[in-house]
């Protein structure tokens, strides 16, 4: 009992730090948002703040995707419970449509009924200060998250376009965090413009308008990270790049001659690999086992990679292997 209690902590441990924060920040700012908006009235704190629900609802269950996705294959799913993360991502976007269809339906409501003066200025002010401090610290982390998952190196204000240039090489639960949150603070931003212009102005119109805009941006997170996860679930192809790393690792033996097949899957954050690689002609088959699983071990010291399967024949003369930089 003490030694799966530790296994599962050791689960807990390797679980998507960035969708665990970005629970914890957005049930403490949804809470805060909810409370405001009761008070006052105001149509784009709605917005904000069942936006921050369905963060917080998301966040928390893909973090516990996240972490049965690190679950070690076993003997009835021998290829690992990679793409567990991929179904609660896609649960999650259900609940951002539903979130977002409230969010546009009552931003319809206020655009034909505007709320001509709400109440609480200051506090509506303070709480979305507030709730675009936390979104943004937790944007800034799952961009970190992004850069590392990534293997890229990048620091201060470099951090950010290698983040955008690299989202779609990191972990679904870690993408999903970015576009959330990325939506997140832009959606508190609108809020905090609609909260000042329909205080200081007649414009009450603009706080329909800004809870709409806020729900269509939550209608293209939802899009975009139904699409990826769908994509995962099918199975994708990984990186250029990846598979460049993994056909020099292979050539990098001298007694491989050429790889007569390579496909390498991508599965969450890890890749599968499974080759058909050429060996030096007149090797016995107790040399050439020696050096499929020499190149099998070399492979699998890449903590990305889970997976290999490699068959070996002896060279057969032709050149089959192009070199991913050398493709059309």
């Amino acid at each position: 009992m003490e030694s799966e209690q530790e296994s599962f902590w050791q689960l807990v441990k390797k679980g998507n730090t960035s969708s665990m924060a970005a629970a914890i920040g957005n049930t403490f700012i949804a809470i805060v948002k909810g409370v405001a908006a009761v008070l006052t009235g105001n149509g784009a704190m709605f917005a904000s703040t069942m936006h921050s629900i369905a963060d917080a609802i998301n966040q928390a269950f893909v973090f516990v995707g996240s972490v049965l996705a690190e679950k070690k294959p076993t003997r009835r799913f021998p290829t690992g419970f990679g793409r567990v993360i991929n179904i609660f991502c896609m649960v999650a976007v259900i609940v951002v449509t539903v979130m977002a269809y409230e969010t546009i339906k009552e931003g319809f409501h206020l655009i034909a009924h505007p709320v001509k003066h709400s109440s609480g200025f200051i506090l509506n002010f303070v709480v979305l200060i507030l709730s675009i401090l936390v979104d943004g610290y937790v944007l800034v982390k799952a961009m970190k998250e992004i850069v590392h998952e990534s293997r890229n190196e990048a620091k201060g204000m470099a951090v950010f376009a290698a983040a955008f240039r690299n989202v779609k090489r990191a972990a679904p639960p870690t993408r999903l965090v970015f576009y959330e949150d990325l939506v997140a603070t832009t959606g508190s931003l609108l809020a905090l413009i609609a909260v000042v212009v329909t205080t200081f102005t007649d414009l009450a119109v603009f706080d329909g308008l800004a809870t709409m805009l806020i729900g269509f941006l939550m209608v293209g997170v939802a899009f975009r990270v139904g699409y990826d996860n769908m994509v995962g679930l099918i199975g994708v192809a990984a990186p250029p790049d990846v598979e460049a790393k993994v056909a020099r690792l292979i050539l990098g033996d001298e007694q491989v001659t050429d790889i007569y097949q390579l496909r390498v899957l991508q599965e969450g954050r890890y890749y599968h690999v499974e080759g058909l690689i050429e060996l030096k002609r007149g090797l016995s088959l107790a040399d050439a086992d020696d050096i499929k699983f020499r190149i099998r071990d070399k492979l699998l010291l890449d903590p990305d990679i889970t997976d290999v399967t490699i068959g070996i024949i002896e060279d057969n003369g032709v050149t089959n292997w192009v070199p991913v930089e050398s493709r059309v």
